[in-house]
């Protein structure tokens, strides 16, 4: 494993590492915010509607 870290930067790639797992955490809040189920900005009464409608077609 020592031998990865000769031909890598230890710096330029937990820099690197890092910059990737903010831009993933960024892209996956912006999909939970995109559903109506997950979007906590708006909250619960987007979500109740459908569940309404949802219980009353059932018999």
């Amino acid at each position: 494993m020592w031998r990865v870290w000769l031909i890598f930067d230890p710096r330029r790639a937990l820099v690197a590492l890092a910059a990737f797992l903010f831009v993933l955490a960024i892209v996956i809040h912006f999909i939970l915010l995109s559903t109506p189920r997950f979007n906590w900005l708006d909250g619960p009464h987007t979500a109740a509607p459908a569940a309404a409608a949802a219980a009353a077609a059932t018999p």
